[in-house]
């Protein structure tokens, strides 16, 4: 064993969701259920390793519904879907099934509720990434004004400054989401707020678990892919909240152990869509680097769960 210490201090929770664990288990199951091949619609989850262990059972991954033949089932994926999605499905007589986390879904349910109100809606989030995009699709264009960040929201000109309403991505930085929505509601103190916080409660508790640790750590490890919206948050969050150096890596292979020093803490987590056996290959490639020391800080136990869609049950 090598000789100079490190100690690895690990963020609790990390890594997989229940959103996420449902939309592979749903894969899984339409493998089981239907045969190979089944297609999957976008990346089911943005983490290369999960796709690439799915490919190896039977799915394919496809970014557009002309890509699936026919008689063959298709997979939405987490990130959820525009209604033209399933709309074109259907007009193909299709069988889709539909991996949206729930959690999305009740975000979709929110807008469609709000533009039902007959209010114009804000979404904070990311553009391009596949959840706004599935967001924005539940509704007509024009319904929904995308803001991404405080200046966005400094420089909105609504059509009815008295008539707004807002939701956001789930896997947003929750610091910054606050200070978005400060903005909003000190220019709109009549815009209508979610009747729960959108930011899901996994993207919340990782980012609370890296602030707890990230003042005692010169480097923390953020495990996940460069696509992951929640991973990334991961980083800024670390260096924003006293992290010396963060940055993130799809797997042990992507740190740069040279500039890790003998003596020094490390943090270590992983964004909600990376398994925990990429975590254990950070922690096994440190042991054969330095004498580890692994000290786990919870800071919540997770216990939500989701059932499957009832197709794959019947």
């Amino acid at each position: 064993m090598a000789s100079a210490a490190l100690k690895i201090l690990l963020a609790a929770p990390r890594g997989f969701c229940a959103g996420v664990d449902r939309a592979i288990l749903v894969v899984e199951r339409a493998l089981e259920k239907y045969g190979a091949p089944v297609f999957v619609r976008h990346e089911i989850v943005h983490n290369s390793h999960v796709v690439e262990t799915l490919r190896s059972k039977g799915a394919v991954f496809v970014e557009e519904l002309d890509e699936v033949p026919e008689g063959r089932p298709v997979v939405f994926s987490a990130h959820g879907v525009p209604k033209s999605v399933p709309a074109a499905a259907e007009a193909r007589n299709l069988l889709y099934v539909d991996a949206t986390c729930p959690l999305v879904s009740k975000v979709h349910v929110e807008a469609e509720r709000h533009f039902r109100q007959g209010h114009q809606i804000i979404l904070i989030g990311h553009a391009n990434h596949p959840e706004v995009i599935g967001t924005m699709g539940q509704l007509p264009p024009g319904a929904m004004i995308l803001v991404q960040s405080v200046q966005d929201a400094e420089n909105l000109q609504p059509a009815d400054p008295d008539n707004l309403a807002y939701v956001t991505q789930t896997t947003l930085s929750v610091d910054d989401t606050a200070e978005i929505v400060a903005a909003l509601r000190r220019r709109f103190p009549k815009i209508a707020l979610p009747r729960k916080e959108d930011i899901c409660y996994a993207t919340t508790n990782r980012q609370a678990a890296v602030k707890a640790i990230a003042a005692r750590c010169d480097t923390i490890v953020v495990v996940g892919s460069p696509s992951s919206s929640n991973s990334n948050r991961l980083v800024e969050v670390a260096l924003k909240s006293g992290a010396r150096r963060a940055y993130l890596v799809e797997d042990e292979g992507m740190i740069d152990w040279s500039s890790i020093a003998p003596g020094s803490t490390i943090g270590v987590t992983a964004g909600a869509s990376a398994p925990e056996i990429l975590v254990a290959g950070v922690i096994a490639a440190a042991r054969a680097r330095f004498n580890v020391t692994v000290e786990e800080i919870p800071v919540t136990t997770e216990t939500v769960k989701f059932s499957l869609p009832r197709v794959l049950n019947a």
